[in-house]
């Protein structure tokens, strides 16, 4: 093998290699986009079941308008801002009311026993589980994204071909609190 071989070879495995690293991190990507807009899917979820699950309560919590109130402002303030990420301020009071409309429905048996306010407390249920799972699956392809992003030397090609860091999704202080409910 003469010595031109040798550097057409050798460019040749640095090209696929810059190949491979582009579509990697165009992968990791496309993948933390689709991630968010699960998250995003399951809070549509959760703000479209919120009026019926109010609607279902309101004859029994006469006494809970308070309750009810919050739920309802919480829910509106949701709407307001952006991305899922730039709303988990407002997503996380929406959770802290939710549960604590759940904890007063406890106090009220003929609620409890109300099919529609169960079937409502299971679906919102389920889709707090699917919103936290979202967000795991995102943070997940997150930290692999930015670990690529950041590594030697598949950063030359990240600044390259302007690849940022993405933002992790973090829970708010108010989510890591014990819930407070009054009665």
């Amino acid at each position: 093998m003469n010595y031109l071989n040798i550097v057409y070879i050798g460019g040749a495995v640095v090209v696929v290699w810059f190949i491979w690293t582009y579509n990697g991190l165009v992968r990791l990507r496309n993948r933390a986009k689709e991630a968010i807009s699960d998250i995003d899917v399951q809070l549509k979820r959760r703000y479209d079941l919120i009026p019926n699950l109010i609607e279902s309560v309101k004859g029994y919590m006469t006494h809970e308008q308070s309750v009810l109130e919050n739920v309802t402002k919480a829910r509106a303030s949701v709407h307001e801002v952006g991305s899922p990420l730039d709303r988990a301020k407002e997503e996380n009071e929406l959770s802290l009311t939710l549960k604590t409309l759940f904890g007063v429905a406890e106090n009220y048996p003929d609620l409890k026993a109300n099919v529609n306010f169960l079937e409502l407390q299971r679906e919102l249920s389920d889709t707090e589980n699917k919103i936290q799972a979202s967000r795991r699956f995102y943070n997940s392809t997150v930290m692999h994204l930015n670990t690529q992003i950041e590594s030697f030397p598949p950063s030359i090609v990240a600044a390259a071909f302007n690849f940022h860091p993405e933002k992790f999704f973090e829970a708010g202080v108010e989510e890591k609190e014990v819930v407070k409910v009054k009665f």
